[in-house]
């Protein structure tokens, strides 16, 4: 998989309208890196399991989640679930995306950096700071199964502030 194949554009009105509740983003957050169950999704965020796969179903039909396996388990059929891609990139309409953020966010149970700051850059510069804080969250190794999950918000945008 090379990596362009590896980002999810979030940009279609389909998608946007799928994202419009943000325990989709959390779903989308939680499938990122491995695969998961109903019952597992369930269990993780404390509800019920019909919740869950009609958030899934929504997720499924925006062409941002599939489904990656299925098992026989006692009789029945488990399906597990993963997000289309390893990496969310939005396109607009982030107010809810970052207000799923922001919860997973006030969850650390540690004390979460979280840092904005307002520079004034020309547009090159401007992109070249992109391509570089990319490069560093692209280049972070995974270590594995048995390692501490964490979330890395990246972020340079033109805020519409009043002239200082």
């Amino acid at each position: 998989m090379n990596d362009e194949d590896d980002v999810v554009e979030v940009s279609g009105p389909e998608q946007h309208k799928a994202l419009g509740h943000p325990m989709r983003h959390r779903l989308l957050y939680a499938l990122g890196e491995e695969t998961a169950t109903i019952s597992g999704l369930a269990a993780r965020f404390d509800t019920r399991k019909g919740n869950i796969a009609h958030h899934l179903k929504v997720l499924r039909e925006a062409g941002l989640v599939e489904i990656a396996e299925t098992r026989t388990v006692r009789g029945g059929t488990e399906q597990y679930y993963r997000r289309v891609g390893r990496k969310l990139r939005y396109r607009g309409h982030t107010a809810v995306a970052m207000q799923a953020m922001a919860a997973e966010i006030e969850s650390d149970p540690d004390d979460p950096l979280v840092l904005l700051r307002h520079v004034r850059l020309t547009s090159e510069q401007a992109a070249a700071l992109a391509e570089a804080l990319t490069t560093l969250v692209d280049s972070a190794e995974d270590a594995g199964p048995g390692a501490d999950r964490f979330g890395v918000l990246v972020g340079v945008y033109r805020p519409r502030l009043a002239d200082d």
